[in-house]
């Protein structure tokens, strides 16, 4: 019999000491205890995850959004099918505006916005989370006097990334550069789209399906197949969504976003706009550019507070730079703007 160092004093009828059977019921009762203390803490602390999620992820802000005829017409089109929750594939060429366009849309649905940007080193567990540690606890019980029951239990922590995220509490997913991610990485998407649940592939038990949270929609934003680094999304996929062919903006369009991205004045925004459109009717249609380069061209020009066609064309070759491959490519460049 196992005694203990100090007892109340009990009833009549009442063992005084406490047995084995006893304590074995003692100590259940106190484990059943700390386990629902436990869930309890294991609630809280998902709560304030969840909480930090939605103050704290970082998604690009958006400045100085401008919004003209064309631009509502193309942004309430893609609506329509978010509404339907019809997941929408926005694809165009580079420095066109998907990607502005796809988060302000985002922010217009009032949830909160995860991002995903594609690449080629991309994996599914980067989309949809995995275990960041694994912890181990020993637990040796003496009921019986030199009798030991040794037991080790592996707790391993699942961390959710932006796509489970999104699914679990109905955010909203902007897929930047979805097509420079390798299609085996995107094969999570099909039951998404398909059956509404997310399958965790390394999870087990209940926690292996995550049902898609009815408030959960998806933009994805991808360049034409013939840019290079573009990987062509399974057929399967591409099937079960929306895809929406974006050009460059108007030249009205154009003329507004540089003059609210740099503070220039309208007559000079408008000379940029007329020598970015020329000349990217000029280049192959891999090779056009985007206004990215008219704003920041106007953004050094409204610095130095010298605009004229003579500094617009000594300041166009250095922002043009990432456009161009090689002397030879950088001359002909050169001489086609010379023939502006």
């Amino acid at each position: 019999m196992v005694f203990v160092p100090s007892h109340k004093r009990g009833s009549i009828g009442k063992s005084i000491h406490e047995t084995l059977a006893m304590k074995k019921k003692r100590l259940k009762h106190e484990e059943e205890k700390i386990d629902k203390a436990d869930s309890s803490l294991n609630l809280i602390r998902k709560e304030i995850e969840k909480e930090k999620v939605e103050s704290e992820y970082l998604t690009p802000e958006i400045k100085n959004w401008v919004e003209t005829e064309a631009v509502k017409e193309l942004k309430e089109r893609i609506k329509n099918w978010l509404f339907l929750k019809h997941p929408v594939h926005i694809i165009g060429p580079t420095g066109c505006g998907k990607t502005l366009l796809a988060l302000q849309i985002a922010k217009e649905f009032n949830r909160p916005v995860v991002w995903i940007n594609g690449d080629e080193s991309v994996t599914t567990t980067d989309l949809i989370g995995g275990y960041s540690q694994v912890e181990t606890n020993s637990i040796r019980d003496r009921y019986v006097h030199n009798v030991f029951k040794d037991k080790e239990v592996l707790k391993a922590d699942w961390l959710d990334n932006p796509l489970t995220l999104a699914c679990k509490y109905g955010y909203t997913l902007v897929y930047n550069e979805f097509s420079r991610s390798k299609p085996v990485a995107n094969n999570v998407l099909l039951s998404i789209f398909s059956e509404g649940i997310l399958e965790l592939p390394t999870q087990f038990g209940e926690e292996r399906y995550v049902k898609v949270h009815p408030d959960f929609r998806a933009i994805f934003t991808s360049n034409p197949i013939e840019y290079a680094g573009i990987h062509r999304p399974q057929d399967a996929l591409l099937d079960r969504m929306i895809s929406i062919f974006m050009n460059h903006y108007n030249k009205e369009t154009e003329k507004k976003i540089i003059m609210a991205q740099s503070k220039i004045k309208e007559k000079d925004a408008e000379m940029i706009v007329n020598l970015i459109r020329k000349l990217r009717a000029k280049l192959p249609e891999t090779e056009e550019i985007g206004l990215r380069p008219g704003i920041m061209l106007a953004q050094v020009l409204e610095q130095n507070k010298n605009i004229s066609k003579k500094t617009i064309k000594q300041f166009l070759p250095e922002v043009l730079s990432s456009k161009i491959n090689g002397k030879k490519d950088f001359d002909n460049k050169m001489k086609i703007l010379n023939n502006l």
